[in-house]
């Protein structure tokens, strides 16, 4: 591990400190960097990019620490949280992939001018696709927990799963808080799939995941934890009462594209919906795969 030291900071920087999990991102990185350049301290934490991305991070002024993944837990963001020499209380994270919104420095600054009860704020997402914004799809409002009181949350880890095929980095685990949380107005421009090849590639993955997670909860006959947010809590049972019902793919479109209005978005929501339905049969092939290659051979 090692780090780089930072740029002098501007007086009008905040007293917040950001925390970006990369790996080969030199494409995205430069501009996300800038989006929170009101930060006091910015922290990338890499995993031996073979690319610019280190180069741009000092740059920027940008911390650097490397994190070398063993294949067990903590993941990365669970280990910088814990390990990083943090400078202030308040730690916001992003991905190098999202963009903070040009006023974001001014609510930030206003909460901590005027700290109310809460330790953790919740900000939502928008997700560039096909050339636009998805509106629907179930994918607008997404409301990710991104800024805390670092000593106050820690990523979920998922019991008795550890070689997820998802990378060494936190995907879908969701921040467990130690206190109330607020909802922040400004909203992050999420660039997750600007091509439809880099949805199949991570959809792929994520796919591997979910169905490690699946055989793992069917092991132990849950997984639902009961420290989440209510509102997270009752959509992982009901997607855990899904999973026992039949035709999941075709349920998968129907929630999007039907439930969540996914034609309001057109030829962008279709063909989002259908990846989804995808995504959920991949999931479900993966699944069958791994159990009958746990069972032994005649």
């Amino acid at each position: 591990m090692h780090s780089t030291k930072p740029h002098a900071m501007t007086a009008h920087r905040l007293p917040i400190s950001v925390l970006i999990p990369a790996k080969n991102e030199a494409e995205n990185l430069a501009d996300c960097l800038a989006s929170v350049a009101w930060a006091e301290q910015i922290v990338v934490v890499d995993s031996s990019s073979q690319d610019a991305t280190q180069q741009i991070a000092r740059s920027h002024g940008a911390e650097i620490f490397d994190f070398h993944w063993d294949g067990n837990f903590p993941k990365k963001k669970n280990w910088a949280l814990a390990n990083i020499p943090w400078r202030h209380d308040w730690v916001f994270i992003i991905d190098a992939d999202e963009r903070a919104p040009p006023n974001f420095a001014e609510e930030l600054s206003n909460i901590l001018v005027k700290p109310g009860p809460h330790v953790g704020y919740y900000v939502n997402r928008r997700f560039w696709f096909l050339n636009g914004w998805l509106k629907h799809c179930g994918y607008y409002p997404s409301w990710n927990l991104r800024l805390f009181r670092h000593q106050s949350g820690r990523y979920e880890q998922f019991p008795g799963v550890v070689d997820t095929s998802s990378g060494d980095n936190e995907v879908h685990e969701h921040v467990l808080l130690d206190g109330s949380a607020g909802h922040l107005e400004g909203e992050l421009d999420h660039y997750a799939f600007p091509t439809l090849a880099t949805w199949v590639e991570k959809h792929n993955r994520y796919s591997s995941w979910e169905a490690r997670v699946e055989l793992s909860r069917q092991a132990q006959s849950t997984g639902l934890s009961s420290t989440l947010p209510t509102g997270l809590s009752i959509k992982r049972r009901l997607h855990h009462i899904a999973r026992h019902l039949p035709f999941r793919p075709t349920q998968r479109f129907f929630y999007h594209y039907i439930l969540r209005a996914g034609w309001l978005d057109g030829y962008r929501g279709y063909v989002f919906c259908k990846l989804m339905a995808f995504y959920e049969f991949l999931t479900l092939a993966k699944r069958e795969e791994m159990r009958s290659s746990s069972k032994p051979s005649d």
